[in-house]
């Protein structure tokens, strides 16, 4: 699926964009927004946009960044130690990136959000106004930079309060603000607005009021200048009650202001012919050679190794949203079809952890999990399994599917998100024309889910040819991040333009 199916093209000139995120691979990350963090910006740099980005310094990225050196020392008022901000360059591209280093508020082992025991840091609210406060200031431009964004992208609610603290400044950039999953809202209750001492006009329905809790979220919902979602499905499902998380009647005013984009991969990470994770290199003309990582996969999960066995992969999350108990569900069934093997990669929920740990320790020839994370992992599995599992109940865009789609491993996804923009369903119809590229499941329940995995089984043993063209299919569609880079540019410069319109009402 080519994403020049959903936008036009405008076309802009150079921008300075700042693109805002909390997390950015491969300097941190616990999901997809680290790796649209990283390759956004990079693909805006390629068609000669130049783009930057900002997160906080933590003590892992302050290692990796290439050429760090300190900017300027920040003085705030309320912030515990010292606050500078340091410059440098992503450890493998030429991505400008500045790490806002406090290390009372970043310095800490565990995640970003949450201790290693996985609950979420109780000053999580101080830890990201900070970092929202130093976005605000060098989106304003800071002498020391030499440098001034046109654009300031944020993403997702740990950046949510930026285009707040920026909303009455007349010279402001124009303000972007991308929901990456609108589940997490950065929501706390109202003594820790007062807590945070913001000021007292925010705390309304119009502000970051929010059933009478605060939430990050709705600072960026309500005062950018244009709001997305990272696929045109979920953007239509957010603005629903089902999806929406309550935040659906104030999308839905938004209007024009909302759409879906989707995102993209970064072909120079993901390309299964030049991918230093897998032991044999493979493309569309030598897709025979994928099945010499699967046998690789099978040794390094303990499996049999089988270069038959029908191998299902996972990656991600191990929480509901994930569809992961539907998968622990169809083990049985799996269990039952005999040379069917199961390998799962993640972490998350402590009972789906410890469910999926007991169901290998039962069938140690049929299931094999590994608890955290892995890039090279990660990249073996999408490039040594079959079929791909994507579950998810919902799914903002995903990227698993988009991995496995150029890696020749078929998905099988449930009908929404992201998940539904990009996988063509194997219908009779999308077979005939060339275009199917995996399994979509209506249902989000164990019969929804096994009826696919049955279905990919079947054909897979008894069509091996439409099996193959499905693979096909899917290597050559263009997910790239330069098609969905493209397109934030347009929605760049109706930001400006609405940003303009703003400064001219305000002067008449």
């Amino acid at each position: 699926m080519d994403h020049s199916d959903y936008y036009p093209d405008t076309g802009t000139a150079g921008l300075n964009v700042l693109v805002a995120s909390s997390e950015a691979h491969p300097l941190v990350k616990t999901g997809g927004l680290g790796d649209v963090a990283a390759s956004l910006p990079m693909a805006l740099r390629d068609l000669g946009h130049d783009a930057r980005l900002i997160l906080p310094g933590y003590p892992h990225a302050k290692k990796l960044v290439r050429e760090l050196k300190p900017v300027m020392d920040l003085r705030m008022a309320g912030v515990v130690g010292n606050v500078q901000l340091y410059s440098g360059l992503l450890p493998d591209r030429d991505l400008p990136v500045y790490l806002v280093d406090a290390p009372a508020y970043f310095c800490r082992e565990g995640n970003p959000y949450t201790d290693v025991s996985g609950r979420d840091w109780g000053d999580n609210p101080e830890r990201f106004l900070l970092f929202c406060r130093v976005i605000a200031h060098v989106a304003m431009g800071l002498p020391s930079l030499n440098w001034r964004p046109q654009v300031l992208h944020c993403n997702d609610w740990q950046t949510g309060l930026a285009p707040a603290l920026l909303r009455d400044q007349d010279d402001r950039p124009a303000l972007v603000f991308t929901i990456h999953n609108l589940a997490y809202q950065g929501l706390f209750d109202r003594n820790t607005f007062d807590r945070l001492a913001l000021p007292g006009s925010l705390w309304s329905v119009t502000g970051l009021e929010f059933h009478q809790r605060m939430s990050f979220i709705k600072g960026g919902l309500v005062f950018s200048d244009q709001v997305n979602t990272v696929s045109p499905r979920y953007a239509d499902e957010v603005r629903t009650p089902r999806f929406g998380c309550g935040l659906d009647g104030l999308l839905r005013q938004l209007g024009g202001r909302f759409r879906g984009i989707l995102n993209g991969i970064d072909y120079r990470i993901w390309n299964p012919a030049d991918d230093p994770a897998l032991p044999q290199a493979y493309d569309t003309e030598h897709v025979h050679l994928k099945g010499e990582n699967k046998l690789a996969l099978q040794t390094l999960f303990g499996l049999p190794r089988d270069e038959n066995a029908f191998v299902l992969g996972h990656v991600g999350r191990l929480v509901e949203q994930k569809g992961v108990d539907l998968i622990i569900a169809v083990l049985p069934q799996l269990v039952a079809a005999g040379r069917v093997q199961l390998v799962m990669q993640g972490a998350g929920d402590r009972a789906l952890e410890h469910a999926l740990q007991e169901a290998a320790a039962a069938h140690p020839e049929h299931v094999s999990v590994f608890v955290g994370y892995d890039e090279t992992r990660a990249h073996l599995i999408e490039a040594g399994c079959d079929a791909f599992l994507m579950p998810s109940r919902f799914e903002p865009c995903g990227l698993n599917q988009m991995y496995s789609l150029r890696y020749g491993t078929v998905p099988i996804v449930h009908n929404t998100g992201g998940l539904a923009d990009t996988v063509v369903d194997a219908s009779d119809a999308a077979l005939a024309a060339g275009t199917a590229t995996g399994f979509l499941f209506n249902d989000p329940n164990p019969d929804g889910l096994w009826y696919a995995v049955e279905q990919a089984l079947r054909m897979r043993n008894e069509q091996p040819e439409r099996w193959r063209s499905l693979i096909l299919a899917g290597m050559h569609a263009d997910l790239s991040w330069q098609a969905s880079a493209r397109h934030y540019v347009d929605f760049y410069a109706e930001a400006m333009a609405a940003r303009e319109m703003l400064a001219h009402a305000a002067t008449a």
